[in-house]
């Protein structure tokens, strides 16, 4: 982290991975409840010498005459082995700011085998970060720690008590076969099902006994042998026919199917339904299960499915995997985090898995991609589609993997207004980046990445010629941001499309960075007076009060249109909205 950096933090207000102490003249005890909350989840900044004050960061200082003690007392401790169940390396940094020091100490997620990290020996004291804050993870969350760092992954686990005869599903099983052997013709064909089964490690042998694999239960199981290995269904699939913004889980569905059969029969379900709201109409080929043109829209689905089916965890049977699919886009959810960072899986490299039967099932038979290329290929094929970048949440603290496919488009109206109003020829890629630039305050080498279509050499390249042309200005630690002078221009052309000439099209068009929506607009002129959040959601008509936060006020206060009453506060009851002189201008030219 770079001194400029380091500002750009204190000022900011995403500290998810960013924690600051005091400690002006020793460790605070609370400072080893982060540690093992950064070690569980994603990693993070620690700072001594920064407190907090009416909802702001001021930096204090670490003590001169204390430096030295408090760095060593804290590093040692670290080191010793005997406050955590492991040792935990770090390095310390130094920064001077208003003449005063800060200690800084970057904690590196631990891996996924160390995991949990926990104090005093004791389990139960297992920290986790979300959001801003330090929570004890609970026995769930311990449970969910426990199985990832296991050895023996769980899907190669036998499912014992039951017969591997009645347990497999016949037809399941032959079909994949056919497919097997279609793919594969240099493979020893082997007739006995059973033999089949253990020569590529479905069937185990214990006390005498042949044994299914909880992998091999999944995969070709009867219902009701998936049933009993698996209390929850293998995926909720919703049809949704409006705008994820616009819903909320209290409304109801307008399809919804409940997977509780083995993998095989819910992949082949799911494609019959994907092909009523495919974006080009096709069929399927009944004895592979495979289009026979695979555009991108399709591949992106099925990469994106099955990643679902294969990576999920399944000891988790108090969660089960949703795939909904809205007018907008389609949000695919599973229980159990990837093990490699965003950045990690756009490089065409092996990752760690958490079902290796599951994933090498599918792979054989040709319906995923090859080891470390899945991710990438749907980033590639929705890039070519044209639409906003997948998005990624890797959640680590909730152990949750979420993907969103939006079918909006990335360039829009106004976005080629603004690139025709530079001068500067871009490529595809150049274009798609700087558009990304536009609606959001910075971007990162792997957001440039993404937009790119999963190629962080080209977003490399792109970034480069960028800069060059002055378009984008870098920040340091591979963030970048939109220059000021292009700021002003975007703001211009943003400023010509809220002009009363064109209508509420260009309140569409145009994203929160450089204008407000329509629904944006209604909020901004409630808040000529003090507004509480209840009356402003009914007057848009929304009911998710957490969407609601996130994609409608969020932006206004971030672009500085609207102002909380209580900021040191956010979540206070009291809490209302007002607009400022910013908001105000801006309101003035719209009307």
């Amino acid at each position: 982290m770079t001194r400029e950096e380091l500002i750009a933090r204190l000022n900011g207000f995403e500290w998810a991975d960013f924690e600051c102490k005091k400690a002006q003249r020793s460790v605070p005890k609370d400072a080893y409840v982060t540690v093992s909350a950064f070690a569980n989840t994603a990693g993070g900044w620690l700072l001594f010498g920064v407190s907090q004050k009416h909802g702001q960061l001021q930096v204090t200082g670490v003590d001169p005459d204390a430096f030295d003690q408090v760095q060593n007392d804290f590093l040692s401790t670290l080191r010793s082995g005997q406050k955590f169940n492991h040792v935990i390396s770090v390095d310390p940094h130094t920064y001077e700011l208003d003449g005063k020091r800060i200690l800084a100490f970057h904690i590196p997620q631990s891996p996924r085998r160390q995991k949990p990290v926990y104090l005093k020996g004791n389990l139960q004291e297992t920290y986790i970060r979300r959001a801003a804050g330090d929570e004890r993870a609970t026995e769930a969350e311990l449970q969910r720690l426990l199985r990832d760092a296991a050895t023996r992954s769980w899907d190669t686990a036998s499912f014992p008590d039951v017969d591997v005869h009645d347990c497999i599903e016949n037809e399941t099983l032959t079909w994949y076969q056919s497919q097997f052997y279609r793919r594969n013709p240099e493979q020893r064909q082997l007739s006995d099902p059973i033999e089949f089964l253990r020569e590529w490690n479905f069937v185990v042998d214990e006390n005498g006994k042949s044994l299914p694999t909880r992998a091999a239960v999944l995969l070709f199981g009867t219902d009701r042998c998936v049933r009993a290995l698996l209390p929850r269904p293998v995926l909720d699939y919703q049809r949704i026919d409006a705008r994820a913004q616009d819903w909320s889980p209290e409304e109801r569905w307008h399809d919804r199917l409940l997977f509780e059969e083995n993998l095989f029969k819910t992949w082949r379900g799911l494609v019959t339904k994907y092909s009523r709201f495919a974006e080009h109409p096709f069929r399927i080929d009944p004895s592979t299960m495979r289009r026979n043109d695979d555009p991108p829209d399709y591949i992106a689905f099925r990469e994106a499915s099955i990643n679902l089916l294969i990576h999920q965890d399944y000891g988790d049977v108090h969660r089960k995997a949703s795939l909904k699919v809205f007018t907008d886009q389609t949000v695919f959810w599973n229980p159990g985090d990837a093990f490699a960072t965003q950045r990690e899986l756009l490089e065409s490299t092996e990752k760690e898995i958490r079902n290796p039967l599951l994933v090498n099932a599918f792979r054989r038979i040709g319906l995923s991609d090859q080891a470390g290329t899945g991710i990438r290929a749907i980033y590639r094929n929705w890039h070519d589609l044209g639409h906003r970048p997948p998005m990624i949440e890797n959640d680590k603290a909730g152990k949750s993997f979420g993907l969103v496919l939006s079918r909006e488009p990335l360039i829009t109206d106004a976005i080629r207004r603004f690139h025709a109003s530079l001068g500067v020829k871009l490529s595809t890629e150049q274009a798609d980046i700087l558009a990304l630039s536009a609606d959001r305050p910075h971007i990162s080498l792997v957001d440039a990445g993404v937009a790119a279509g999963g190629n962080l050499r080209i977003a490399h390249e792109a970034l480069d010629f960028l800069v060059r042309q002055q378009l984008l200005q870098a920040l340091g630690g591979d963030t970048f941001s939109l220059t000021e002078p292009i700021k002003a221009r975007l703001e211009s052309i943003a400023r010509e499309n809220l002009s009363p000439g064109l209508g509420d099209e260009g309140l569409d068009q145009v994203g929160t960075k450089s204008g407000p929506s329509r629904d944006q607009v209604e909020i901004m002129r409630k808040c000529l007076t003090e507004m509480p959040i209840s009356e402003l959601m009914q007057a848009v008509g929304r009911t998710n009060r957490t969407k609601f936060r996130d994609q409608v006020l969020k932006p206004l206060l971030e672009a500085g249109w609207l102002e909380m009453t209580i900021p040191d506060k956010p979540t206070s009851s009291k809490q209302q909205y007002r607009l400022t002189e910013a908001g105000m201008d801006l309101l003035e030219r719209i009307q």
